[in-house]
């Protein structure tokens, strides 16, 4: 396995890409804006002007995009993905994305011959940069395993979680812990704040036992510099929940806290703060 395509350069994914380049993989690109891959395009990856173009001589193709329309709209039609990919072609969709769509990817990839994995990350920027993701995989074992080279040059923590549509589950179950967690990192900062203490004190002291997260260690010390660059988007992470609470509905699920936080972050994308990273939720607790 060689030549890669990519679709999707973004924040993340961008890093995705230099991280296969490095581990030797030879890249083929398609983004919807050509001018934020030249960075990447200058470094070895070939920048193609259409879908087809550039996935059909590859091995695999890989695609992280927004959301599920996203993937609707690279995967299927005449100029999509399984209509362009040779069969054989391991086909990965690390788009955060429904469970119900990864299996309708992997259905009718099949039919056509092509391999299809649903394969989820969570590490944010940083990780994608660094390539430590965790990746959650979903579809048939010996194709994981087949690509796990793939896998080992963009992440370090990689799981067979089960059948097609089972990594986008499991991102689904780390989206709602995330929740928690990061709501929990705001509460414990603005109670400090209102109590007289210092914040960076605070959180040296307590992320060290049993309150400590990587949500805190990550994200709190973004918030207290006032960074709320994206490594994350909220708009990305509503999506993300609506998903997962859409999912639990359907098996009779309630989760009250996953709800609660998902009215937060709406709160703060109507007021204008989609495209601000997660941690950004500290503002709902400031204001």
């Amino acid at each position: 396995m060689k030549n890669v395509a990519f679709i999707g350069v973004g924040v993340m994914g961008k890093s995705m890409v230099r991280n296969l380049m490095k581990h030797g993989f030879a890249l083929s690109i398609y983004s919807r804006t050509k001018s934020k891959c030249e960075d990447v395009a200058s470094e070895g990856a070939k920048w193609c002007d259409t879908i087809a173009d550039c996935v059909k001589d590859a091995d695999a193709v890989i695609t992280m995009v927004g959301y599920p329309k996203d993937v609707e709209e690279v995967y299927f039609g005449e100029q999509g993905i399984l209509a362009n990919v040779k069969p054989g072609t391991y086909v990965i969709d690390m788009t955060t994305t429904s469970p119900k769509l990864s299996v309708r990817i992997y259905e009718q990839a099949k039919e056509k011959g092509i391999v299809a994995l649903d394969a989820p990350v969570s590490g944010g920027d940083v990780g994608a940069k660094n390539g430590t993701l965790a990746i959650m995989v979903g579809g048939d074992k010996e194709a994981f395993d087949a690509c796990m080279p793939l896998f080992q040059a963009m992440g370090n923590n990689i799981v067979y979680e089960g059948k097609a549509g089972f990594g986008q589950h499991t991102k689904m179950a780390n989206q709602i812990a995330l929740g928690g967690a990061i709501a929990g990192v705001c509460e414990a900062m603005t109670y400090g704040r209102k109590m007289g203490l210092d914040i960076q004190t605070m959180l040296d002291t307590i992320s060290t036992g049993a309150a400590g997260s990587w949500q805190m260690s990550n994200m709190a010390p973004r918030m207290l510099k006032g960074d709320f660059a994206p490594g994350f988007f909220v708009k990305h992470y509503i999506k993300d929940m609506k998903i997962a609470t859409e999912e639990a509905a359907a098996v009779g699920l309630d989760m009250a806290i996953s709800d609660e936080v998902l009215d937060m972050y709406k709160e703060l994308e109507e007021k204008g703060m989609g495209d601000l990273g997660t941690q950004a939720l500290i503002k709902y607790f400031e204001d």
